[in-house]
């Protein structure tokens, strides 16, 4: 497939509340504002998230071909508050941190990593820039909060592609809303491949009518599972691009019926995390026309219908789509043997087990097969 995930190399929450806190080996990552009972004035989460840019490299470099794009994702765990329509900011931070070791709960406090106050540890003497006001910025309400909070950029690099853009990316969440977090985030990581920005990660906020806001009505909180969960759902950098190749052969028709029997071949059913399989697709009308010849039409080999026959993923304890389906990431190819598709098994949690679904659009009518094709991950 032409979907890649990375995984984070570190992630944090940052309180205002308790600005010398470190929550680097948290299962949550927290955004939030809150006015409590038991507080005398608003507190902030923010979040920080921060993948390999070697790996990032490495991707772009050795995997990708053609143009890619990027997005951002973070699985939520609970989600209150949001009453209303709310934003979710994501910019590219400018300042380097560490993960620490701290826990949310910990007593004492750890403060051996980034907090509220400082990107290293307490007493490293190295505060959060509040940047230049053009390239960079920050925001704090120094009514509640010490100087801190994050520092990040306010637009892309000059020469980032696909064009520059002004930050931030935001996201927009209701109160009957999917709460996951999945924005596009294509420049920054362009910025990052090119050497233009240094790799310093995330920062994931509320949108500044949001953050510090003393109404009781404005308590929105989203809390992520972190790279640390103990789950199926840390957060992923997903690199996608477009490997549709339409190679065939004159000798293989493309199939044009709606109703057709499908299987898949190259599938051992065990993979090894890292390694890559492609996948081929075997199929045939369901109620091929009468003519006259002298081999069995019901064991010739078709081809999907070019442009309009997709795959997708799904984890079969969950029923959760970790691949969806795609008109432009998940189309499936052809050659001169068979249509096919490709899949990166690095994204893929091991030691669980996933099924593959197909979609066909032929003939007017739009077919998802299921058929058991499964297969685990393990590690290798």
């Amino acid at each position: 497939m032409a979907v890649y995930k990375i995984f984070p190399i570190q992630d944090s929450t940052l309180y205002s509340l308790t600005p010398t806190q470190n929550t680097g080996l948290d299962a949550i990552n927290q955004v939030s504002n809150l006015n409590t009972a038991l507080d005398t004035y608003p507190s902030v989460a923010r979040s920080l998230i921060q993948f390999d840019n070697d790996e990032i490299v490495s991707v772009i470099d050795n995997k990708v071909t053609g143009n890619w794009d990027a997005h951002l994702k973070s699985y939520i765990a609970t989600a209150q508050g949001i009453t209303q329509t709310s934003t979710l900011e994501v910019f590219p931070l400018a300042q380097s941190w560490n993960n620490g070791t701290g826990q949310f709960l910990d007593s004492p406090t750890t403060k051996n990593g980034c907090s509220w106050s400082t990107p290293l540890y307490d007493g490293a003497g190295v505060s959060w820039n509040t940047g230049d006001g053009t390239t960079t910025t920050s925001s704090y309400n120094s009514s509640y909060s010490p100087q801190g909070g994050g520092v990040w950029y306010l637009t892309s690099s000059a020469t980032s592609s696909p064009s520059q853009v002004i930050y931030p990316y935001t996201q927009q969440f209701g109160a009957r809303s999917d709460k996951d977090l999945n924005v596009k985030t294509t420049e920054a990581i362009h910025d990052w491949y090119s050497g233009s920005r240094g790799n310093t990660g995330f920062i994931i906020k509320w949108d500044n009518s949001l953050e510090f806001n003393t109404s009781k009505d404005t308590q929105p909180i989203l809390k992520y599972y972190s790279v640390d969960t103990n789950t199926i759902y840390p957060p992923q950098l997903e690199i996608k691009w477009d490997d549709f190749s339409w190679f065939t052969s004159s000798a293989i028709p493309v199939l044009t019926q709606p109703n057709a029997f499908i299987s898949l071949e190259d599938n051992p059913g065990i993979f090894y995390s890292g390694s890559v399989n492609r996948f081929r697709i075997n199929a045939r009308a369901k109620y091929p026309a009468r003519v006259f010849q002298t081999s069995s039409l019901y064991t010739k080999q078709n081809y999907l219908p070019s442009g309009s026959s997709m795959y997708a993923i799904k984890d079969l304890d969950t029923d959760e789509f970790v691949v969806d389906f795609d008109s432009t990431y998940t189309q499936i190819s052809a050659d001169g043997t068979s249509s096919y598709f490709d899949i990166y098994m690095n994204g893929l949690e091991p030691e669980r087990y996933y099924k593959i679904l197909v979609q066909v659009t032929s003939g007017g009518s739009t077919t998802i097969y299921d058929d058991n094709y499964y297969f685990k991950i393990v590690n290798g």
